[in-house]
């Protein structure tokens, strides 16, 4: 708990058996109030290691996607009265212990979504991330920023951390159930004036750890593309895409639970 607040760590894990392990023991507990997997029907060990573990976890019967694994995630985590989620991925590409020093930039009150940035602090390279992805996402974060008015470093990595009132408010429901969900949502938090703050944080590249292949990411990139054109159409009252809606019942909060089997 950080200035009373109950942290959240969420993991949407999908064939992690071989880095769940590692990655969970190095979250720091003093600060961590409790911990959610979310298995996406992963046909390997991911679920018993993690029940081994004594992680509190749920499981889709069948692979829906990663933004549908983060919906579940992130209702799970708000029905257990979580002030702050964290996600982490249980690939163990991002390290656990800025946990506290994210929490702690939403516990202070200043920002809403913390970002764990992979290209402030310039070790991507150096610490492997492939050259093509690293251009990619240089690219599409400096078109993105011109954009939508924004100066982060990057938009496309998958350690964050929220407030409460983001995953409460923001039509999550709307977003996409692949890989995109992460963008939709970021540029969400921007587009009904949420702060957002980002930490350096190095990754690591090795085998086991999870990564999009190279025809999903020139998916994820047109989608970003498409995310990028929806929010100026918004912006200059053209359009009313459903990812920017005040609807309540593209919340979270508004739906019940989605069936999953621990």
């Amino acid at each position: 708990m950080l200035h009373g607040q109950k942290i959240a760590v969420v993991m949407p894990a999908y064939r992690a058996a071989r880095t769940l392990a590692a990655c969970y023991r190095a979250i720091p507990r003093d600060v961590v109030d409790t911990t959610l997997l979310v298995d996406d029907g992963s046909d390997d060990d991911t679920l018993a290691i993690a029940r081994e573990l004594g992680i509190a976890t749920y499981r889709h019967p069948r692979n829906l996607g990663y933004g549908a694994n983060q919906k579940t995630c992130y209702r799970e985590a708000l029905a257990q009265g979580a002030d702050i989620v964290v996600m982490l991925h249980p690939d163990y590409q991002y390290e656990p212990r800025l946990i506290t020093a994210m929490a702690a930039m939403i516990a202070s009150g200043v920002y809403d979504v913390v970002l764990g940035s992979r290209i402030i602090g310039n070790t991507a390279l150096r610490r492997g991330m492939p050259l093509y992805k690293y251009v990619a996402n240089r690219c599409l974060t400096a078109l993105q920023n011109v954009a939508i008015g924004t100066k982060l470093s990057e938009f496309h990595t998958g350690y964050r951390a929220f407030a409460r009132r983001v995953l409460s408010e923001l039509p999550l429901l709307a977003n996409s159930q692949d890989f995109v969900f992460d963008n939709e949502m970021l540029v969400q938090a921007h587009a009904f004036g949420m702060s957002i703050g980002e930490i350096s944080c190095p990754t690591r590249y090795f085998p086991e750890a999870s990564q999009i292949d190279f025809r999903r990411s020139v998916v994820y990139g047109l989608g970003v593309l498409r995310v990028s054109a929806q929010y100026r159409l918004w912006r200059m009252g053209l359009s009313k895409p459903a990812i920017f809606s005040d609807a309540p019942e593209l919340r979270l909060a508004s739906e019940p639970p989605a069936p999953v089997a621990a």
